[in-house]
């Protein structure tokens, strides 16, 4: 079974998720398709709540989505 990341109550993680991505002035459905890319499959569906804090992430997505943003965790736990 796949570790999860449970986002904070103020959902911290899916907010700076999505700083990082629109600073990179990609789209969520370009990021679903780099991180399909990446052997992580996921449906933009669930990349809107985990960038809205109402879905918990996996460990392995949480990895590719570190490296196609080209992010720290601790950017992306801030």
């Amino acid at each position: 079974m796949e570790q999860k990341i449970k986002q904070d109550e103020k959902g911290n993680l899916g907010r700076n998720i999505r700083e990082a991505r629109l600073a990179m002035g990609i789209g969520q459905t370009e990021l679903v398709r780099l991180l399909d890319l990446q052997g992580v499959p996921i449906t933009r569906e669930s990349l809107v709540k985990i960038e809205r804090g109402i879905q918990h992430v996996q460990v392995k997505q949480l990895k590719a989505i570190k490296k196609v943003l080209g992010i720290t965790y601790e950017q992306l736990f801030e």
